[in-house]
């Protein structure tokens, strides 16, 4: 009796590796908070970043994150966090230094946050790849910590000078070199991430939406100073992103521009406002890590414009010719009513003087069966946050 043949067993598909993701967090003052949330979303998804980066309070939640601290950990630290624990006036310094005193407020403070949140040691000892975006004060160049032959210095040092945002607190000294925020050059910076990786997961709090700020020369040194340096990163933050050719990237721009930078009484909505802004943008995970390039989620929006309240600037036109042009009548118009945006799309929009220009996402539009146009301190929120209501 012929035995018979074996049949070898079949063998399970393997399994397409998982994506190498650089995770990226910008500075924000404690909007960056927000950082916490996606970084649950994050985990509930499975998603271990490749890298982390950040500037600001990012380098501090991804010198945390690197280091392995949990994410409950992470957000209890920031609902306990109050301004004493942050912010101490240099009164001495002020009386005996004046004009020479480095910075108006004590760095001890900020300093014990950053060694109790950071790793201990240096970036060699990391298991993980952490980058920290400062500014060479000395040269004004930036300068990232962590990345090859910049890794033999103190992983506490670096975050603190990620956070000294200057005039408010000391520059910070890394390897003789004076650095300050890296928030004065680049707020979020995704270019030096994202190189060798298959994803860039971007996370902007800080930049993201300028709204109308009335009275704003009556509110003090702090907040005309503070005013103008997120007007600064804003534009900084235009070009890598209007240009950008690295690998797919998901952009969340969490809708925190309503809280202050320095608000200590909203840290769990901050959160919370992380985290949802997380979700609905890993919707799109898996159409990003099919592309070669681009910045998700897209999403279809209506372009309009109030001919009544359009003075004919032309400044639409200038800054956006891909989208808006200008009439015989020298009336803005958009080329096409819908396009597809990203969340780095439409920032001319407020930058309309009479804020003309009104932005829908096609899906309300539907949903509610008539256009209903966003007024000027949605808009951006809308169109620059999240490419939707």
């Amino acid at each position: 009796m012929k035995s018979k043949p074996k049949v070898a067993p079949r063998r399970a598909p393997k399994k397409p590796p998982a994506p190498r993701v650089a995770l990226v967090l910008g500075g924000g003052g404690l909007k960056g908070f927000a950082h916490v949330g996606v970084l649950r979303a994050l985990a509930e998804r499975g998603i271990k970043p490749a890298v982390y980066a950040g500037t600001s309070i990012g380098a501090l939640i991804a010198s945390a994150a690197a280091g392995g601290m949990p994410v409950d950990e992470m957000a209890q630290r920031a609902h306990d966090l109050r301004k004493r624990d942050l912010f101490r006036v240099n009164r001495l310094g002020i009386v005996l230094n004046r004009l020479q005193l480095p910075a108006i407020y004590l760095e001890g403070p900020l300093r014990r946050v950053c060694e109790s949140v950071a790793p201990t040691g240096k970036f060699t000892d990391l298991d993980a790849t952490l980058l920290v975006n400062t500014v060479d004060l000395q040269r004004g160049t930036q300068i990232v910590w962590g990345l090859p032959g910049l890794k033999d210095v103190s992983i506490a040092e670096a975050v603190y000078s990620s956070c000294a945002l200057p005039g408010f607190f000391p520059p910070g000294e890394i390897d003789k070199r004076p650095c300050v925020d890296g928030g004065v050059m680049d707020n979020l910076p995704v270019a030096i991430a994202g190189r060798g990786m298959d994803m860039v997961i971007a996370v902007d709090t800080g930049t993201s939406a300028l709204l109308t700020e009335k009275d704003i020369a009556q509110h003090g040194f702090s907040a005309i100073y503070m005013r103008a340096a997120t007007t600064m990163m804003h534009a900084l933050q235009l070009a890598p992103l209007e240009h950008w050719a690295g690998p797919p990237m998901i952009l969340i721009r969490p809708r925190v521009s309503h809280i202050g930078w320095f608000s200590f009484s909203h840290a769990d909505e901050v959160m919370e406002a992380g985290y949802r802004a997380a979700v609905d943008g890993l919707e799109g995970f898996e159409t990003c890590c099919d592309s070669e390039s681009g910045i998700f989620p897209r999403r279809a929006m209506r372009v309009a414009v109030d001919r009544a309240k359009c003075i004919g600037c032309t400044l639409c036109a200038a800054l956006a010719p891909q989208v808006m042009a200008m009439d015989e009548s020298g009336k803005a118009y958009p080329w096409t009513p819908e396009v597809e945006w990203s969340p780095a799309d439409g920032d001319f929009v407020q930058h309309c003087p009479t804020y003309a220009i009104e932005v829908t996402p096609v899906e309300a539009v539907v949903k509610e069966n008539q256009p209903e146009a966003l007024g000027p301190p949605k808009i951006v929120e809308a169109v620059a946050s999240e490419g939707a209501a």
